[in-house]
């Protein structure tokens, strides 16, 4: 790429902005991404630039920004919570890492040098009241972007996330366009795994202010094929001192258990961002 080319390009759209509350679509020209990244942001009725809790919401695997956008009314759940909800473009198969292969995109580094600095800035963002949680392969992302530096965010989720990819059938498929071949030589799919991360944090859990002040919710169905991988990563949680809840009810790997799973994680960030406890 061309050495003056801008790091980051900003044109903000406004589409929408009535009674109902404001929805603005965000296009960022990122080198890390080597392509645009289109964001949404809705922000409650009456919204007028406070400091106000913030979620940052990640799709799965063949979704896109629009993706939970289509799928959940987010303006009457933004304004039922009060909550910034912000919904990046995560792409077909990005995993939300930075790809080992050639050319790939590094979105690991686009969020945490681009996209967080951003809205950080932006929206005024209090770290102790800023959240982030993920469906599938975005719960995967939730999660490694909070253990990249816990200080910027209250509490994560996962949403049937793939904790330990290890455990999707697309390791040996769609992943190795991200993470190379899935061979026992090629220790990438442990390294990003969300769960084999936990081991690095050991040290902090009596030490580290935040690490005691922070929390993961994991939601899952119990029919998901994915079930083992939320419950083996909240047993991990448990073994280093990481606070967790494992919520587990009826469903599967769908749209509606996202869908209500998304409020129900949502309750529990809103009791954290006003400063109530979560039952401990």
């Amino acid at each position: 790429m061309k050495k003056n080319r801008l790091l980051l390009l900003i044109t903000i759209l406004l589409l929408s902005l009535n009674a109902t509350g404001a929805k603005k679509q965000i296009i960022i020209n990122s080198n890390n991404l080597g392509c645009n990244d289109t964001v949404i942001i809705h922000t409650p009725t009456g919204y007028n630039g406070e400091s106000l809790p913030a979620l940052f919401l990640l799709h799965g695997w063949s979704g896109n920004w629009k993706n939970w956008s289509d799928k959940a009314d987010l303006q009457q759940i933004s304004d039922k919570f009060g909550f910034i909800i912000i919904t990046p473009d995560g792409f077909y198969n990005s995993w939300y890492v930075n790809s080992v292969v050639p050319q790939g995109m590094q979105w690991r580094s686009f969020f945490n040098d681009e996209l967080y600095p951003l809205i950080h800035k932006e929206y005024n963002l209090d770290p102790d009241k800023t959240f982030i949680t993920g469906l599938s392969m975005g719960g995967h992302g939730a999660i490694n972007l909070f253990l990249d530096d816990i200080t910027r965010f209250r509490a994560a989720g996962s949403m049937s996330g793939v904790l330990n990819l290890e455990d999707t059938r697309l390791k040996s498929t769609e992943m190795v366009k991200v993470l190379g071949p899935y061979t026992p030589e090629n220790l990438n799919y442990k390294n990003e795994s969300a769960i084999n991360r936990l081991d690095n944090f050991t040290f902090q859990a009596n030490s580290d202010k935040h690490f005691r002040d922070r929390v993961i919710i994991v939601s899952c169905g119990k029919s998901d094929g994915l079930l083992k991988s939320s419950v083996n990563f909240a047993e991990k949680c448990d073994s280093i001192g990481l606070k967790n809840i494992l919520i587990l009810s009826p469903g599967n790997h769908t749209w509606n258990h996202w869908v209500y799973s998304l409020e129900t994680h949502l309750l529990h960030f809103q009791r954290l961002a006003k400063g109530e406890h979560l039952g401990y």
